[in-house]
């Protein structure tokens, strides 16, 4: 059985679990990992829930002034992404495409119905990544918005923070 639950990703001077926005799920939450300029991925299980994505990563963007990156991971199969800026910037994407139109089929909802195409969340994506100074290749990150999630989705969501140029400290 893979992870159910929440990725949060964001840039602040402190650690994102003492932001007011994720205080419901504080005790939940668990730093992941730690890239250059202060950006960091916090992981949180499915139950109890941090809330809607959208308005999750809106409200941590403005709290801590910086684009955030949200994702809710199914089974380690597929994933919803919201990524919002503090003024601009917001998208939508999945990872895994075919395993989240399964889950989508199970409540009659067409994937293209509720996402856009890969192309499209990179673009937008790109304009996120311009809030955050950083210059993104779209073709390359629709590339990955479109890869099936071998052998996880978390590897694959590790490769979109790559693409967005989130990337270790020591590089």
């Amino acid at each position: 059985m893979g992870f159910w639950g929440y990725l949060v990703v964001g840039r602040s001077d402190r650690e994102l679990a003492a932001c007011s926005t994720l205080a419901a799920g504080r005790d939940r939450l668990e730093l992941s990992a730690t890239f250059a300029d202060g950006w960091q991925l916090w992981q949180h299980p499915s139950q109890p829930g941090l809330g809607d994505l959208d308005d999750v990563a809106l409200s941590l963007a403005r709290e801590t002034g910086a684009p955030t990156l949200l994702a809710f991971v199914m089974d380690s199969d597929c994933a919803v992404l919201e990524g919002a800026g503090p003024v601009r910037g917001s998208w939508t994407a999945c990872l895994g495409r075919a395993a989240m139109a399964r889950h989508m089929a199970a409540n009659e909802i067409l994937l293209d119905d509720i996402f856009p195409s890969p192309a499209g969340s990179a673009l937008r994506a790109a304009d996120w990544a311009a809030a955050a100074g950083r210059s993104v290749n779209s073709d390359g990150l629709a590339a990955v918005l479109s890869a099936d999630p071998e052998p996880d989705v978390e590897r694959l969501f590790h490769e979109v923070l790559e693409k967005l140029g989130i990337q270790a400290a020591d590089r």
